[in-house]
């Protein structure tokens, strides 16, 4: 990744905190971070490091402390509810390690939902999911329904859900956390191709040192910090 891409994701000073009973858990700590437009980013760490709470930060449906979340130059922490709701439809899709799939829809439908979100006419919306599912490899299963699909056909299916808007953002988090390393790997190389052939800049939360090596920079979350190094 050459450093001449403008930064997409730029988050400055975030911290996060929950409470627990009576205690304070503090995830994230001062924590600064830029992703360039059209970078694979591995984000990786140890259990409960915050790493999902980070990207739900990026994603737009969480809510920093303190510091600020700018994406595509718009400072997400300042937007109402409602138009940052406006915004993550607009702007990013998820791609998530159980799948989310609706069980009662046909991939076709699965993959339609965004989509519903728009001013699209039917047919410009089967056009947009006719697309997306070719771009995953199930053009073939458009009418199958999540219990018809393997567990690699299921993520593919939720793959083409969430590039079906064509997002600025693909934020995923273990996507490959419920595969076997056969569909992981051909789930893991759909994002390699989304990324170097389309552009798409992709965030990915994973614990999996196979699946971070195939991102083109990997960093570490670890006690609120992050670090290009792994934790000792």
């Amino acid at each position: 990744m050459t450093n001449s891409n403008p930064s997409l994701v730029k988050i400055q000073g975030v911290s996060k905190a929950f409470r627990r009973g009576s205690e304070e858990i503090h995830v994230l700590d001062r924590l600064d971070l830029e992703v360039q437009q059209g970078e694979f980013l591995a984000l990786m760490g140890p259990s409960g490091s915050g790493k999902s709470t980070l990207l739900n930060l990026i994603g737009g449906l969480d809510r920093a402390g303190t510091g600020s979340v700018e994406i595509g130059g718009e400072r997400i922490d300042q937007l109402s509810d409602r138009a940052l709701a406006a915004w993550r439809a607009r702007h990013v899709g998820f791609v998530f390690q159980f799948y989310n799939l609706m069980a009662v829809l046909s991939a076709e439908r699965n993959v339609e939902l965004p989509l519903l979100l728009t001013h699209l006419s039917k047919k410009e919306r089967m056009q947009h999911v006719e697309v997306a599912l070719k771009v995953v490899g199930l053009a073939h299963r458009t009418h199958h329904f999540p219990r018809q699909l393997s567990g690699g056909e299921q993520q593919r299916v939720g793959i083409a859900r969430a590039i079906v808007t064509d997002p600025t953002l693909l934020l995923c988090d273990e996507p490959t956390g419920d595969l076997d390393r056969k569909s992981g790997d051909e789930i893991l190389g759909l994002l390699q191709t989304l990324n170097r052939e389309q552009g798409k800049t992709i965030v990915m939360v994973t614990h999996d040192p196979h699946a971070s090596a195939r991102a083109s920079r990997i960093v570490y979350l670890d006690k609120g910090q992050l670090s290009t190094q792994p934790p000792a």
